[in-house]
């Protein structure tokens, strides 16, 4: 399940854990907050109880993006110039 909030600054998705099956822990919501010049991804750490959040560019989301789809390996996405 997840939710999707637009902020003024901000869209926010939440990502609610509702497990695959009986047998494997839920893990704490995860908040994706996307800014026009970042993502920034939030979870509580179950361990501590505390807060975390890791951020990544606009390139790095894209990075990101690609990597879900490629096999085992090193890469490097080319930036295609867009002319008017």
């Amino acid at each position: 399940m997840f939710t999707i909030e637009h902020d003024f600054d901000a869209t926010v998705i939440t990502l609610v854990d509702e497990g695959d099956d009986s047998t494997s822990p839920l893990q704490e919501d995860v908040v994706i907050e996307a800014f026009e010049e970042c993502v920034v991804i939030r979870q509580v750490d179950q361990m501590t109880d505390e807060p975390v959040a890791i951020t990544l560019s606009i390139a790095q989301l894209h990075d990101l993006a690609a990597a879900l789809d490629l096999p085992e390996g090193s890469y490097r996405i080319e930036k295609r110039v867009v002319k008017e």
